[in-house]
């Protein structure tokens, strides 16, 4: 029976065909789990003496081998000829390729740092876990302060000296430790608030922090530069309004408004008719700040402000809604691939 079997094995050896259903007679006659040879063979496996196992056993191994090598190896030459014989009109159009593009927030966090890389400013990366010293101490939020009440805040590993930042203003805070005036830099990431997912709020959200210290820094640059930002970013004929406010860090503090772009400053439902919009809050950076990080205050002024990313791409584009940014539905993010 072993040399019947090496027989089929120099059958197989010396096979060729470039015909598809001659190729799967030869495949059905050795392994069809019917009536093929090699099933047969194994079923007579039992049958043989103990003796003779081992060798009939490889034997039987390599002309299932064989089998399924020659196999695999005149089909795959068969596919290659039928695919070179294909006739190709290149004159066809191509088939449409739905190409991805950039987040809406994306777009405009670079927009936005682009603007302020034009007027000196410089982008800078903080950490977005930090210590109570740089997210709120240094930045004048003593303990038990109220203005800690303002931002709902996550702490790390309920460590209360260890939080995600609520703010990009710790970036203020680590540069001004390792660095001498004069500077102005601007600080974009990530910022997180213990608060119920809205319309209008998110427990996660982004913001750009700018600030500039220098000798003799006053409130006309910080207007000057919000204007220059305003009319860059939403248009020409924008304008600015400024209003007081308050925040720890500066002093005096203030809110930062631009005429509406959806309606001109006529007045419609994006801006409560009110032809304002809300941009960012700004302000003189206070001395107890710049003395905490070791700047003579005395010899030093600057301005800081900041501004919600998702909150500057919804006035812009008329977004009522800050979820959309977050839930990847295409329908919504497709409308910003031409940005």
């Amino acid at each position: 029976m072993i040399d019947k079997i090496k027989v089929y094995i120099e059958e197989v050896n010396s096979f060729s065909t470039n015909k598809s259903d001659e190729l799967e007679a030869f495949k059905n006659k050795f392994l069809s789990k019917k009536n093929g040879i090699v099933t047969n063979f194994f079923n007579e496996f039992r049958n043989i003496p103990p003796e003779s196992k081992k060798e009939f056993g490889q034997v039987l191994n390599n002309l299932k081998n064989n089998v399924e090598q020659k196999y695999a190896s005149i089909k795959e030459s068969i596919e290659q000829q039928a695919d070179s014989n294909i006739d190709i009109d290149l004159s066809l159009p191509g088939e449409n390729i739905i190409l991805g593009s950039l987040h809406p927030v994306t777009v405009v966090r670079r927009q936005i740092l682009d603007i302020f890389e034009k007027i000196g400013f410089v982008t800078i990366e903080t950490p977005e876990i930090d210590d109570d010293w740089h997210n709120f101490t240094a930045l004048n939020f003593p303990p038990e302060h109220p203005a800690r009440d303002m931002q709902d805040t996550f702490f790390v590993e309920k460590n209360p000296d260890v939080v995600l930042r609520t703010h990009t203003s710790n970036g203020q805070i680590r540069f001004m430790e390792k660095h001498k005036p004069p500077f102005k830099v601007v600080i974009p990431g990530r910022t997180y608030r213990n608060e119920d997912i809205s319309a209008r709020s998110h427990f996660m959200f982004h913001q750009i922090e700018g600030l500039y210290v220098n000798e003799n820094v006053s409130f006309i640059d910080l207007k000057e530069t919000l204007l220059f930002f305003a009319k860059e970013f939403f248009g020409p004929k924008s304008k600015i309004r400024i209003r007081p406010s308050y925040f720890p860090f500066t002093e005096p503090s203030a809110e930062a408004d631009v005429t509406c772009s959806i309606c001109d400053g006529k007045g419609c439902n994006v801006c409560k008719y009110t032809g304002w919009l809300e941009i960012l809050g700004c302000g003189m950076v206070d001395t107890n700040v710049l003395e905490n990080v070791g700047i003579d205050s005395k010899k030093y002024s600057g301005y800081a402000f900041g501004m919600g990313i998702e909150r500057i791409t919804m006035l812009k584009y008329g977004i009522k809604d800050i979820r959309y940014f977050f839930e990847n539905d295409l329908r919504f993010l497709s409308q910003f691939q031409n940005l």
